[in-house]
């Protein structure tokens, strides 16, 4: 059993950002305690995202059924999957900030092995500030396949950043530099980038990738692909104006 079990402060923060996913709340919670337990301390945070649909109640059910693991944040309205994964980041206690999808497609049996990568990849070398998922086998529909393969290789083109899939949920970050980032509207699909840009590395680790539990998306054509095309460009000035500081010396 890890050493970390021990620690009274969790370890890793799980981050779910959850808009009118109902349907998918009990067994996602299930497949994260099936993965996670014995093997990290860990809290889990579940952000109610402006949900029109029963997703609070049954949040608020499973916290009073005793699963003192989960905390919960409702915002009075939708501001979108990046901002509300900031605000959990902002509550969070953990050093390790794991973030993934709420509709089922992400495993959680893929954590434990991201952050035992993550892990001893920073042991190696302190840039690596975090790793992100590959979807070896996508599992989404033609709609979603064509337009992250159009938005994913004019951002290959204008960012230059090596990943493969920058557009998946999973991901392992450390919070304190999760926290350092820009925040903006769908950001959360440019963290490698930001991470680069300010002379941090960011790993890749092959996960599984599985159709949508139940309920429908809440992203189209429009809001995956054309506005992910405005994004790259903005993202790219970022990149092009960011300067990392190397601090030769100091004397306190």
């Amino acid at each position: 059993m890890s050493e970390l079990l021990s620690q009274q402060t969790p370890a890793v923060s799980i981050v779910i950002p959850a808009k009118n996913e109902t349907d998918n709340i009990r067994p996602l919670i299930a497949e994260i305690q099936a993965a996670m337990d014995d093997r990290y301390s860990y809290e889990l945070i579940y952000i109610d995202d402006g949900s029109t649909d029963t997703t609070w109640d049954e949040l608020q059910a499973l916290r009073a059924s005793g699963f003192d693991r989960l905390k919960l944040i409702r915002h009075q309205q939708s501001v979108g999957q990046s901002l509300a994964i900031i605000s959990g980041a902002w509550v969070a206690r953990g050093e390790w900030l794991v973030v993934l999808d709420a509709d089922g497609q992400n495993d959680p049996a893929d954590i434990p092995g991201m952050l035992d990568a993550v892990q001893a990849a920073r042991a190696q070398d302190s840039r690596v500030w975090g790793v992100i998922g590959h979807r070896v086998n996508r599992r989404d529909d033609w709609v979603k396949r064509l337009s992250s393969k159009v938005a994913n290789g004019f951002r290959d083109c204008m960012l230059r950043d090596g990943i493969p899939d920058t557009g998946c949920g999973l991901k392992a970050v450390l919070r304190e530099r999760y926290l350092r980032l820009p925040s903006f509207n769908h950001m959360h699909r440019y963290i490698p980038t930001l991470i680069q840009a300010q002379g941090g590395i960011m790993r890749v680790h092959p996960v599984n990738h599985r159709p949508r539990m139940a309920g429908t998306s809440n992203y189209g054509v429009w809001n995956r692909l054309w506005v992910g095309l405005v994004d790259v460009l903005g993202v790219w000035w970022l990149k092009r104006r960011a300067k990392v500081v190397q601090i030769r010396d100091y004397q306190a």
